[in-house]
């Protein structure tokens, strides 16, 4: 395939490496396509057909028309990539973000998916919804402050300090990558306000062999473990992987990821 690619007014831009069967990548709220993978190149060298895209309103993506980030227009966007592709239904390795649009299209066209990563997935159906005013906050600081904004919103002092250094270094060289930084404050918005599903018992109906990677909560707490066990257990068949205590999360190992999806599904 060729980016960008054209849909319904949405413009996204990508990559594409490899040859074989098809993985793509899908990155987290804030983030673009490096932060799936972080760089590593092992799933091309293995055989693998490695799309790698920006979500809508991130990285050299448009924004999104009519400011649609919900989950339905991602998902629309991910069928869309995949239906560009001469690979047959594709794995999904998704963050976070990403991992949510994963779902919400192995739920509404499993044909689609030949298998799934969920790492570190944040969105809990049976959560209050008194959680919206971080982001709202994040998005205020974002449009007044640009970078500097946005990491005086994230409230690094609520994180433990031995990680502090590097999450901050990590959401400046985030945030200073997009074209279009007010779009990535409407998708702040608007992202935790939808719902890739309503009820835990919906996952049960996928079919599709699924890895879940999840985070212990000192190196990443608005990723907690328990969250990620809950959707290895709800998935039929799901396997859990998670770091040893004290180590970096999993999600920040490009490597250790790709060697995950070497052998899957």
């Amino acid at each position: 395939m060729s980016f960008p690619l054209r849909r319904d007014g949405q413009i996204l831009e990508g990559e594409e490496e490899g040859e074989g069967p098809v993985v793509v990548g899908l990155h987290g709220l804030t983030a673009t396509r490096r932060y799936v993978l972080m760089g590593s190149s092992a799933l091309e060298r293995s055989g693998r057909r490695v799309v790698l895209y920006d979500a809508r309103g991130h990285g050299g993506s448009g924004p999104a028309p009519g400011g649609d980030y919900s989950f339905a227009a991602q998902a629309a966007d991910l069928e869309a990539v995949i239906g560009t592709l001469d690979g047959g239904p594709a794995v999904l390795i998704g963050a976070s973000m990403g991992a949510h649009t994963a779902l919400a299209l192995a739920l509404r066209a499993p044909a689609l998916v030949a298998g799934l990563v969920l790492v570190t997935p944040a969105y809990d159906p049976e959560r209050p919804r008194g959680h919206l005013e971080h982001w709202d906050s994040l998005a205020r600081g974002l449009r007044e402050g640009g970078v500097e904004g946005f990491v005086s919103a994230y409230d690094l002092e609520a994180l433990p300090e031995a990680w502090r250094g590097t999450i901050e270094t990590v959401l400046r060289q985030r945030i200073a990558a997009h074209e279009h930084p007010d779009a990535v404050a409407d998708a702040l918005e608007a992202v935790p306000r939808s719902r890739p599903f309503e009820r835990w018992e919906q996952l049960h109906s996928i079919t599709a062999p699924a890895i879940v990677v999840a985070s212990r909560d000192e190196a990443d707490p608005s990723h907690p473990l328990a969250l990620g066990r809950r959707y290895a257990q709800e998935i039929p068949g799901a396997r859990l992987h998670v770091e040893e205590e004290g180590r970096s999360p999993l999600a920040w190992q490009g490597g250790q990821l790709s060697r995950l999806l070497l052998d899957f599904p």
